[in-house]
């Protein structure tokens, strides 16, 4: 039975990196002996930009959330365990990731980031009166576990044999009466874990004085988190958000299973139709794809080794300082994996 990818597109530069990754994954497939199909949603979601000129933001952003999260769902409930998403409107996806109780996770160098995306100010809904626009929002206690669950289960396969040398959270806790600390405390002793909860200015006075040290496993809401993502790509991996693909892990037990693959760089649509948007991302989250979910073992590592033999040879859009298009850099990059050895399975 042939594999079956999700593919989510929005706005913006949303239809090319999707051409990007269907004929990446497309291609490591064949080399592969595999046919790879993909299901795309039928409905083109709205970037930040797309929404601002239309002064119907709220009922626009609910059609856009409601609309994904039933792809979620029809995907997870047919078996496929991934998807691949361009970037959407943030206030959409938000709602998609409360509802659905989503983590993001990247490995940067000596860290593991989980991100909690599941509660706090990120997620919630406004009520609007005159002039006055309030959020409101929740933190729960199962949901600070299941987050919890699901990072120390993430880094013991990070780090097979040893886990993580020590656990922080980074969370703005002191808003919470104290709660959000107690079920912290509660959650570690009954794991046998210790985890150390500290508010993000402190995170970020350790990060300057000493790092975080080796096999550190990094719990944060995204209050600091989506702030701090790309200062941690800089710091600890040397990349850059344009480069850089992550993923996101739903925990509800509905969709459980399904892996939802991103750039981290957002829509770009000041660069749409121009063929010029980074195709790196896209590139390295159809290689983990084709990897972990449709049976190409070992393409990972085949693509990191052409994205690097393009960097030799100075094959870059313009945003890395290279000269070329976007479609010209994949051309390159298909052209260069036509000759690579394939690990067998």
């Amino acid at each position: 039975m042939e594999p079956i990818i999700g593919l989510a597109v929005g706005r913006g530069t949303g239809p090319e990196l999707a051409e990007v990754f269907e004929r990446v994954l497309g291609g490591i497939g064949r080399l592969h002996g595999r046919e790879i199909a993909i299901r795309r949603s039928p409905r083109a979601y709205h970037s930040y930009f797309t929404l601002e000129p239309t002064g119907d933001t709220e009922r626009l952003t609910r059609q856009d959330a409601q609309h994904y999260e039933g792809f979620c769902r029809e995907l997870a409930g047919g078996g496929v365990t991934a998807v691949f998403r361009t970037a959407i409107n943030a206030q959409s996806l938000y709602l998609v990731r409360e509802r659905l109780w989503t983590v993001k996770v990247d490995a940067i160098g000596p860290l593991l980031l989980v991100r909690d995306q599941a509660q706090g100010f990120y997620t919630g809904s406004n009520a609007h009166a005159d002039g006055v626009v309030e959020r409101t929002m929740v933190f729960r206690r199962d949901l600070t576990e299941q987050v919890i669950d699901f990072a120390l289960r993430a880094a013991e396969r990070h780090w097979p044999g040893q886990g993580p040398a020590r656990i922080v959270m980074a969370y703005k806790f002191h808003l919470l009466d104290g709660v959000f600390g107690r079920w912290v405390a509660e959650i570690a002793a009954r794991r046998g874990v210790r985890i150390t909860l500290c508010q993000p200015d402190t995170a970020n006075r350790n990060l300057v004085e000493h790092g975080f040290g080796p096999r550190t496993l990094l719990i944060a809401g995204n209050e600091w988190a989506d702030i701090m993502h790309v200062m941690l790509l800089d710091r600890f991996g040397r990349h850059r958000q344009e480069n850089r693909c992550a993923e996101n892990h739903y925990l509800h037990p509905e969709v459980a299973g399904l892996v939802e693959y991103q750039t981290v760089h957002g829509s770009a649509d000041d660069l749409a139709g121009r063929d010029e948007v980074n195709p790196t991302a896209t590139v390295r989250a159809a290689a983990a794809i084709a990897e972990r979910h449709a049976g190409c073992p070992g393409a990972v590592g085949m693509v990191e080794r052409v994205l690097e033999s393009l960097r030799d040879n100075s094959i870059g859009t313009r945003d890395v300082g290279g000269r070329h298009g976007t479609s010209a850099v994949v051309d390159a990059l298909l052209e260069a994996l036509a000759v690579q050895p394939v690990a067998g399975p």
